[in-house]
């Protein structure tokens, strides 16, 4: 087993297939993944309409239910800072030493190799489906989605059907 930490930062909003995909991808590479749910204070809005809270149990509800070692991650919220370079330096003060960051965004890319991390890029699997913005468009449009998520994050969803109707 790998010693190495690593760090998955998303918005998850909502927590789906593709990001389950993503952090078992991590997980072959590291001993322990901090899974950081990021823009934590934003919710209720279209782009964002869960809240942090509701993003982890998510995450968690899927990770307890999956052959994955609940010993082998922590999820944590992470505010959005006022500029990207801040918002890496407040991660740092967050989460515990990790080695290597698994991210796809050109930015996140960017701000942990000035800091002198490691990054690895994650394939994304059916992106056309397994995207945030493409399931909350299926939610809206009532077209079929749950396959797209896990029971887990469906009965989530489900339980703030009357908040989606309103926001998406």
């Amino acid at each position: 087993m790998l010693s190495m930490k690593g760090l998955f930062i998303g918005r998850f909003q909502p927590f789906h297939n593709g990001h389950l995909e993503a952090i078992r991808f991590a997980l072959k590479q590291v001993e322990i993944l901090w899974i950081v749910i990021g823009s934590a204070q934003r919710s209720h809005e279209q782009r964002n309409p869960f809240t942090a809270g509701e993003r982890l149990s998510m995450i968690r509800d899927t990770l307890l239910n999956t052959e994955i070692d609940p010993r082998r991650w922590y999820a944590i919220p992470l505010y959005d800072a006022t500029h990207h370079y801040i918002w890496s330096r407040e991660l740092d003060m967050l989460v515990p030493e990790y080695d290597v960051v698994f991210t796809n965004d050109p930015i996140t890319t960017i701000l942990f190799k000035e800091i002198g991390k490691e990054v690895i890029g994650v394939e994304l699997k059916d992106r056309d489906n397994l995207s945030g913005t493409e399931i909350r468009r299926r939610i809206a449009s009532n077209e079929e989605w749950r396959h797209l998520v896990s029971k887990e994050t469906a009965m989530i969803i489900d339980k703030k059907s009357d908040r989606l109707r309103v926001i998406l």
